[in-house]
């Protein structure tokens, strides 16, 4: 008898059960964007202030919708800019400009998700300040 996880080449097997290994590990990085990155503390706090803020700015609920999302994406930015920089000193610790490189693009990212934050708060904002 063939074995599946041979066949698919997957550590963490398949059906449900890879689905729950997934979530484990996704966790773990959670845990360890909070331990290890201040950037990212930084943003869920800013996250946990703005949720409760969004109710009342929120004209319709593709609109708020629109303002968590922005929140969710900068968080997201900024997670992979962690992993790529995490791996990027794993690699290499010495001065290098493809490295140098790797972790300005990741930090480009995450300037990219804060301007959109940006735009979606000012414009509820700007909404809510004008009505």
């Amino acid at each position: 008898m063939i074995n599946k996880e041979t066949i698919t080449n997957k550590q963490n097997g398949l059906g449900i059960g890879r689905v729950l290994k997934a979530t484990i590990c996704s966790i773990k990085g959670f845990k360890a964007a909070w331990q290890h990155e201040s950037a990212f503390r930084q943003e869920i706090l800013l996250t946990v202030l703005l949720v409760p803020i969004s109710f009342l700015l929120a004209t319709s609920s593709t609109h708020w919708v629109a303002l968590i999302v922005s929140l969710l994406f900068l968080l997201f930015a900024e997670i992979i800019n962690s992993a790529l920089e995490a791996l990027a000193d794993k690699v290499c610790v010495d001065q290098d400009e493809l490295i140098g490189r790797t972790k300005d693009l990741g930090s480009s990212g995450v300037f990219l998700a804060i301007c959109i934050l940006f735009v979606v708060w000012g414009e509820a904002i700007y909404g809510f300040l004008i009505s």
